[in-house]
Formats: C-alpha cells, sequence, structure tokens
C-alpha cells in the first residue's frame, strides 16, 4: 500500500463518519419512536454501495484502489457494526424483544440480501 492510497482511505473513512454522523442526525430529527432507524438505514445503504462497488470492481468498472477508497475507507467509516450492536442491546435491556430481533435478525439479514443484490447489479455486464 503507497502512501498516497493510505491517505486516500484514511480521508474517504472520515468523510464516511461525517457523513453517518449527519444522515442520523436528520433521520432522527424527523423521526420518533424507539427503533434506531438512522443506524438500520445507514448499514442497509452502505451494505448495498459495498456490493455494488465490489461486483464494479469484479466486471473490471472500478480500480481495485477505487474499491478500497470506497469500500474499505468512505463505507467502512459510513456504516457502523458496534453501534447496531449496542442499539440492539439496548432494546433488548428495556424488553422490546421484538424490536430488538428485528434490528438484530432482520437487519443482518436485509445487509446480506441487499449486499448480494448490490454485488449481482454491479456484476451485470
Amino acid at each position: 500500500m503507497t502512501p498516497l492510497l493510505f491517505l486516500g482511505i484514511a480521508l474517504a473513512g472520515g468523510l464516511g463518519s461525517t457523513c453517518r454522523l449527519y444522515l442520523d442526525g436528520v433521520i432522527r430529527s424527523r423521526t420518533s419512536g424507539g427503533m434506531p432507524l438512522g443506524t438500520i438505514t445507514i448499514n442497509l445503504t452502505g451494505s448495498f454501495l459495498l456490493g455494488l462497488i465490489t461486483g464494479f470492481t469484479a466486471n473490471q468498472l472500478l480500480p481495485d484502489t477505487s474499491q478500497m477508497i470506497l469500500g474499505a475507507g468512505f463505507l467502512g467509516g459510513y456504516t457502523t457494526f458496534s453501534t447496531a450492536s449496542f442499539e440492539t442491546i439496548r432494546l433488548m435491556q428495556e424488553r422490546r424483544w421484538i424490536a430488538g430481533g428485528i434490528n438484530g435478525l432482520g437487519v443482518l439479514a436485509a445487509t446480506a440480501l441487499l449486499a448480494g443484490l448490490g454485488l449481482w447489479l454491479g456484476s451485470i455486464p
């Protein structure tokens, strides 16, 4: 890895984190209730985009360096496994079993499906 590529990944990660913070704030300000809709939206869109970028790279529509900067950098900063885990545990501690199950297992399944859809769409010649 070159120093320039490292810098690009780091800057993209910072930008992804900033976008996550902004989007989560916008969603929280427009919704009510106990479901963490901001985190759910961020992880769903991030998984789809990572699949799409991976498909484009596999199809040689994007260079490997772009996948590293956009996938590992931007989307690595944008998506958040730790916050999703924390929010699932919080819902369970509040004895909101259905909401916790949807947030934990439902979002896990949905992100995997969306990543697969993105990969499939990105791989279409």
